[in-house]
């Protein structure tokens, strides 16, 4: 039977973070992100809400996700980047950045990422990321209010539902030094923290210097670009608009993926779910 959870030790990992003092661990809720967006109604501006299971766990565009009962990290953090609301998206990318260099930390394995959602072992899915944002209150909402991010990670599974086997996996199943869930959170929270650090000075670099908007974008872009082997020369098909295949070529800039078909034409990847073809 997994541990249970040990809060002071991660307390311990995030000490001197903007997540410091901020973690809630629940045993069993619907959904991390839910009770995080409740709480940012309430006007809570920071959190990180942790759950041994999920019994109404969703991925992008409302899929249900498995999570099992404390064998994976099913976490949800309230945050408020200084990002205009166009660039929301690269949350998405920061986090995935963060959740790959943390699992190469704390667990010795490197994680591919199929962007901007799903955190990938070759073929098998062993988590996702889910960020929802919400605007300021002026019309337009120019500038980001908050933003919950959310994150699923396969740890301590095994074995999977019989629908699974073929698509899902975890840390336990590809890495010889699996590591606990406090410790793979407070990697993740640090990483996190790094990362949309970073993100804060490529914009503010960016509004700096407009004459040179590449200077801005290159940093993330680039950075997430060259971590996963599903941006550029992958052959997918794409489950939006009627569906459609083809292969991969970068990132626009907002972030999106781009597909090129076998006409010529590029597409740009909005919300539809990217597999192999």
């Amino acid at each position: 039977m997994p541990a249970e959870f040990d809060l002071g030790a991660v307390e311990e990992e995030l000490r001197g973070t903007r997540f410091a003092g901020c973690v809630t661990h629940l045993q069993t809720i619907g959904s991390t992100n839910q009770v995080a967006l409740e709480a940012a109604l309430g006007g809570a501006r920071a959190g990180v809400w942790v759950a041994d299971e999920q019994t109404a766990g969703r991925g992008r565009g409302g899929h249900r996700w498995h999570s099992a009962a404390s064998d994976g990290l099913y976490v949800s953090a309230l945050v408020t980047p200084r990002v205009p609301l166009e660039k929301a998206p690269w949350i998405a990318l920061a986090t995935g950045l963060a959740v790959q260099a943390a699992v190469a930390a704390v667990a010795g394995a490197t994680m591919d990422l199929r962007g901007p959602n799903d955190l990938m072992f070759g073929a098998r899915k062993a988590g996702g990321i889910l960020v929802e944002s919400v605007s300021g209150a002026e019309p337009g909402g120019g500038e980001l209010r908050y933003a919950v991010v959310g994150i699923g990670v396969n740890v301590g599974q095994t074995e999977f539902p019989e629908e699974l086997r073929d698509l899902a996996t975890s840390l336990s199943l590809e890495s010889g030094r699996v590591p606990t869930r406090e410790q793979l959170l407070g990697a993740m929270l640090r990483e996190l923290e790094e990362e949309l650090q970073r993100l804060e000075q490529e914009l503010e670099g960016l509004e700096h210097e407009p004459e040179r908007p590449e200077r801005g974008a290159a940093g993330l872009l680039e950075r997430f670009a060259a971590a996963s082997s599903w941006v550029h020369g992958k052959q997918v098909k794409v489950d939006e608009e009627g569906g459609y295949t083809g292969w991969t070529c970068g990132l626009d800039a907002r972030g999106f993926l781009r597909v090129k078909e076998a006409g010529g034409t590029v597409r740009t990847v909005r919300s539809g779910g990217v597999r192999p073809f």
